[in-house]
């Protein structure tokens, strides 16, 4: 064998060595896949979906999907083939991992964010579909999350209100964020807070975490509402982007009759206790789960229309929402003549 010859076939050892190894070594990228659908008007094993407690509710036979995405998450390794697999299927998408997780973003971190998201958007999703109704309603804090292993784990539960820190009314989160950054060290803050319409004191005394004082609570915004609504989203699903349809399921059960028509209805997008809708990510994901889930109809949050540009939505019509008012009319127009023009991506005006 010459020594051509040798040197020719040890190169191509070295490239299959080069090349296997790449097969297997984590790329900086993240791959979104179209996730399953919730219908929010439908039954878990718990009951109703949409729960109201001391106001009538009305129960129909249509169907309002939230959509969900798979994500892979900050400390999953992402392989050349996975991403290469992600990169030619029509429904998935690759992002650079920068774009969507910090540096030092791990999956329990992940998991605790998305938590306090959904149960943000839940209490502003009631706030919203409230407010469509006519109610004027009352902000508060509240704990939208507790860290496992923190001072406030087993002390202060989700959605406590918080009133008082110390002597410290609490109007709101950064009061509560400022009351504990000035606690002494090693000493117990008195925490008073709302729950199950009493007020209950406990003493949580701060540890330090990464040079500053923590309890491992998130204070978010919550609201005094007329009558309790509750939505149960099973746990494995997070984040504020179902906003908009889980508004539109709480207004759905409040009022008699069906805004769906008895049609197959999804959507995404986040709200605002005024009714706005806001952006998501993973919107052509989004689209391809309710198209194969079946639905009729899809709601497209206006600052995504720039993104759905190459998705297939088979036979599902997309409409634009830009508010919750805006939707319920157009799921109004919609049911009393589906081929009714509605709002779309390619319209300017609101």
């Amino acid at each position: 064998m010459s020594q051509r010859t040798r040197a020719g076939l040890l190169a191509l050892c070295l490239l299959a060595v080069l090349w296997a190894s790449a097969v297997f070594v984590p790329l900086p990228y993240v791959t979104y896949y179209p996730g399953p659908t919730v219908d929010i008007l439908a039954e878990s094993d718990a009951g109703e979906i949409v729960r109201v407690d001391g106001r009538e509710a009305y129960h129909d036979d249509g169907e309002l999907r939230m959509t969900t995405v798979y994500v892979s998450t900050p400390q999953e390794d992402v392989t050349l083939p996975e991403l290469m697999q992600a990169y030619f299927d029509p429904d998935a998408a690759v992002w650079p991992r920068s774009s969507i997780y910090a540096p030092d973003e791990t999956d329990e971190s992940s998991d605790r964010e998305s938590e306090a998201a959904m149960t943000s958007s839940q209490d502003t999703a009631v706030a919203a579909a409230l407010t469509e109704l006519g109610e004027e309603l009352d902000p508060v804090v509240e704990v939208t999350s507790v860290t496992p292993g923190l001072p406030a784990d087993g002390l202060l539960e989700v959605r406590d209100r918080l009133l008082r820190v110390g002597d410290t009314p609490i109007a709101d989160a950064q009061d509560v964020v400022d009351a504990v950054d000035a606690a002494v060290p090693g000493e117990p803050l008195t925490f008073v807070v709302g729950r199950g319409g009493e007020e209950v004191s406990v003493d949580i005394t701060p540890e330090e975490v990464d040079g500053d004082l923590r309890i491992g609570i998130s204070p978010g915004v919550g609201f005094d509402f007329p009558f309790r609504v509750t939505v149960d989203i099973s746990d494995n699903i997070g984040g504020p982007s179902a906003g908009l349809m889980m508004a539109l399921a709480v207004y759905d059960t409040l009022t008699p009759g069906s805004i769906t028509g008895g049609a197959d209805v999804a959507g995404t997008g986040t709200i605002t206790p005024a009714g706005e809708v806001g952006p998501i990510g993973g919107i052509q994901q989004k689209i391809a789960a309710a198209r194969d889930a079946g639905a009729d109809l899809f709601f497209v949050p206006a600052d995504n229309c720039d993104g759905i540009g190459g998705v297939d939505p088979g036979g599902m019509r997309l409409a634009r929402a830009t508010t919750m008012h805006r939707a319920v009319e157009t799921l109004a127009d919609w049911v009393a003549d589906p081929d009714t023009e509605l709002p779309t991506c390619e319209d300017t005006a609101s």
